[in-house]
């Protein structure tokens, strides 16, 4: 029967956040298996979530969001499953599927902006998964990680998630997620990382935006048949098979156009995927020497990534800083989830 973690440790996990270069939105069920060959390119950010959880004599469970200063308190495990509104309901859903015993102290943080579209909330999922799991002594390999954080998460916004999310937060690096009949096959890209960073920017807008509500509105519009929605998605897929074999290459070139190319097409499938001051953002970038640009996750707000030469980088920063948007550190973190067990005092 799993054990419960010693009463003098407490569990560190930690993940990595993600960039979605192409392909995004294909990756939500059952979409991916109306079109060939899909595949959805990422890459883990060293932009980071945590969750520390501390067990504490006694029953009381106390859960609590450091960058939101949002804490809920329980008397106990059935306190937490009886109630009917959580704070941090983020932690609260997966305590309620771990069902640990006795008391503990949880806390998360994430060093990402709210709603910033570079998968914060899926990369908590992971943190607070791994976390738990180690907390209870439950033996998980990383696809059950994925799959209990991706349902989960799926309960908590009450729509369908996709599972690109998740694997920048388990492996770190940049990934090709395939999307097959047999499963999600999740591939490593070999990439000179330090040319990956001098090429690209991510600036936050500053505008939170839910990504489960453009997301919804494109996946009821493709199953329903929306032949446009349909063409959209048979092109998303091509660009992504095309970034795949670029980002191999090193054919940096074909990266710009790309996403260039993407981002078109996104703008499209949904309104409000772009908003002015993406727009301000994006024609600032390419007056300064950018190449291309497109929104991260559903768009609406968040963060957007820009491709640009690296003699230009600097200048297409400032530029975007000038125009209103908060650049933020592109940096690939190679590491993917670690879960560590500290001793307390320590």
């Amino acid at each position: 029967m799993p054990q419960r973690t010693s009463s003098t440790e407490s569990i560190v996990a930690r993940t990595a956040c993600r960039a979605d270069l192409a392909g995004g939105t294909v990756d939500l069920w059952p979409l991916y298996l109306f079109h060939s060959a899909p595949v959805v390119v990422n890459v883990a950010l060293g932009i980071h979530t945590l969750c520390n959880i501390t067990p504490q004599a006694g029953s009381q469970i106390v859960l609590r969001s450091a960058d939101t200063d949002k804490t809920d308190t329980f008397s106990n495990l059935d306190a937490l499953i009886g109630a009917k509104r959580y704070s941090h309901a983020l932690a609260a859903y997966l305590v309620k599927f771990f069902r640990p015993e006795g008391g503990f102290h949880m806390e998360t943080h994430s060093e990402s902006p709210a709603g910033a579209g570079i998968s914060g909330s899926s990369a908590l999922m992971i943190a607070t998964t791994a976390a738990l799991a180690e907390f209870t002594g439950r033996k998980l390999e990383p696809e059950g990680i994925r799959e209990i954080a991706q349902n989960v998460e799926a309960q908590l916004i009450k729509v369908p998630t996709g599972c690109q999310d998740y694997y920048p937060a388990l492996y770190g690096g940049v990934s090709a997620i395939h999307l097959l009949e047999d499963g999600i096959h999740r591939e490593a890209i070999a990439v000179n990382t330090a040319e990956l960073e001098q090429r690209f920017v991510l600036a936050y807008t500053g505008a939170p935006r839910q990504s489960g509500i453009n997301n919804w509105e494109v996946f009821k519009a493709h199953i329903d048949g929306d032949k446009k929605v349909f063409r959209n998605f048979e092109r998303i897929t091509e660009i992504a098979r095309g970034m795949h074999a670029a980002l191999r290459s090193a054919d940096w070139k074909g990266v710009g156009e790309l996403l260039h190319d993407e981002w078109k097409l996104r703008k499209t499938n949904a309104p409000g995927i772009s908003t002015p001051l993406i727009d301000r953002l994006i024609e600032a970038s390419r007056r300064s020497g950018g190449i291309a640009a497109k929104v991260c996750g559903a768009g609406g707000g968040g963060c957007v990534i820009f491709f640009t030469a690296p003699e230009a980088k600097r200048r297409v920063e400032t530029a975007i800083a000038r125009a209103g948007g908060t650049v933020l550190q592109f940096q690939v973190e190679s590491r993917g989830v670690t879960v560590e067990r500290m001793k307390l005092g320590q």
